[in-house]
């Protein structure tokens, strides 16, 4: 199971859903919602090739949270409402900051049941007016496999720039794909309301 039942801080995403902190007391309920969309997430992206421990993803996880206090990285997990109380986590995102160039990236992955919810464009929503706001960035990317539709239709919603194709940029073993990037700059961002 991947509730959570009182986080320390939630940040809501209307009365559904909330992002809570991605930190390593959540090592179980993440890796049992990670291990659930490996096989999904394989489609797309590398590091989901092999399933690891609740060791590696708790480590995975301290790393992050070093990372965040460090200020180069808001980590957030998805979670919607559960039954009896808490969250459910079901899904994942972060913005990379490099503070010197005022720029970051943005990056998510969702349980396949709860696609098409509109949880991922609230979330990335959440995280832009962070990034372009408290945060002061200038500029915020946005790479996806070119084939990942819905990713792309997801910057493309939310008002991202397609910028171009990097070609084989991901390394899969025995392939490598092509990659796109968005971007959004920040008086682009503000300009939307």
């Amino acid at each position: 199971m991947s509730a959570v039942a009182h986080p320390m801080f939630v940040h809501p995403l209307g009365e559904d859903a909330a992002l809570i902190p991605r930190t390593p007391d959540l090592a179980e309920p993440y890796h049992a919602v990670l291990s659930a969309n490996l096989a999904r997430l394989a489609r797309w992206e590398p590091w989901a090739l092999s399933e690891g421990s609740v060791a590696d993803t708790a480590g995975f996880l301290r790393r992050s949270a070093v990372e965040s206090l460090d200020g180069d990285l808001l980590p957030v997990l998805i979670g919607v409402r559960a039954e009896g109380g808490g969250w459910r986590l079901v899904g994942s995102s972060g913005l990379k900051i490099d503070r010197a160039a005022r720029a970051g990236i943005i990056g998510y992955w969702i349980d396949e049941s709860f696609e098409g919810r509109g949880l991922v464009s609230r979330t990335v929503t959440a995280l832009l007016d962070r990034a372009f706001g408290e945060l002061g960035l200038v500029r915020v990317a946005l790479y996806t496999e070119t084939a990942n539709t819905r990713s792309r239709a997801l910057a493309t919603r939310l008002g991202f720039t397609e910028e171009g194709v990097l070609r084989r940029a991901i390394a899969f073993p025995g392939d490598h794909r092509d990659q796109v990037v968005y971007g959004m700059l920040a008086e682009e961002w503000r300009s939307r309301g």
